[in-house]
């Protein structure tokens, strides 16, 4: 008998490599965040195509989630002032822009943006990371 691969293996993976648990829920989130390449989103948007795909969760089980993925360096948080977070799975060091009239974030293409940091301030302190999110 010719064993079967298993056809989301692959959001186990992710979460065992994370040290999170493989629950139904998280499972079925890691292929919605991960399935289709990199993406930005709210736990709003989120929760809806969970929903939508046929998922039992509540809006709480989504943040929740999404604050442990953040937590174990499955995503990144997106700070853009608005009222909502917003979450991104490209973990490497890039800036966002954010259109404020239909609260949507994308990615800022490195050529189009400069940033500066003094001499007189990395005298000064550590930077880890500069962040940028430019509000349309």
């Amino acid at each position: 008998m010719k064993k079967t691969e298993r056809p989301f293996a692959w959001t186990v993976d992710i979460l065992r490599r994370a040290k999170l648990r493989p629950t139904c829920q998280r499972m079925g989130l890691v292929k919605l965040l991960f399935g289709h390449g990199h993406r930005h989103i709210c736990a709003e948007e989120l929760y809806k195509e969970a929903k939508a795909s046929g998922m039992n969760l509540s809006l709480a089980t989504v943040y929740n989630t999404l604050n442990q993925f953040k937590e174990a360096g499955l995503l990144r948080e997106i700070l853009t002032g608005s009222d909502k977070a917003y979450f991104d799975t490209n973990l490497t060091p890039h800036s966002h822009l954010f259109f404020e009239t239909n609260n949507h974030v994308e990615d800022l293409p490195a050529e189009l943006i400069s940033v500066q940091l003094s001499e007189a301030l990395l005298k000064k302190v550590n930077v880890k990371s500069v962040e940028v999110v430019v509000r349309i």
